[in-house]
């Protein structure tokens, strides 16, 4: 028994046609389009949860900038007890020089590291050229 579809543009009834009946074209076009529904639903899922971890990495990126702050205010009152300290035993004027000075000192020694470092670094990504190099090979010939 068909079943009735809402009236056609003429006023008649037309049957609908069972799933088995339609055609190959329909039925990938039905596929096509929920697939693209999926696509635009798993782009969206990723959207939220990008946010959602952008927000957390946010936090706490703020309170490694507090932390930050706090360790260099650490830094700076030891820095000035250890010239009060010296000053008990010569001029302020020493002592404040002689900690300037190893602070010059640890400068150096980290611009030094960093500066190592960082030749090291390499702005193109090696491994991803490298795949996508093999990727174009294998889509100009799939059966090699």
């Amino acid at each position: 028994m068909a079943t009735m579809s809402p009236l056609s543009r003429t006023g008649a009834a037309e049957p609908q046609r069972p799933e088995q009946d339609k055609s190959l074209g329909e039925l990938l076009s039905q596929v096509t389009s929920d697939l693209q529904t999926l696509f635009r639903q798993e782009v969206e899922l990723a959207k939220a949860e990008i946010k959602e971890e952008g927000t957390k990495a946010g936090k706490a990126a703020g309170m490694y900038g507090g932390a930050g702050f706090a360790g260099y205010m650490v830094l700076l009152f030891l820095s000035l007890a250890a010239v009060y300290g010296l000053a008990n035993v010569m001029d302020g004027g020493w002592a404040a020089l002689i900690v300037a000075a190893l602070w010059a000192v640890a400068a150096a020694v980290l611009y030094q590291k960093g500066r190592a470092r960082m030749r090291t670094v390499s702005p193109k990504p090696e491994r991803t050229v490298e795949t996508l190099k093999e990727d174009a090979e294998w889509a100009r010939h799939p059966t090699k």
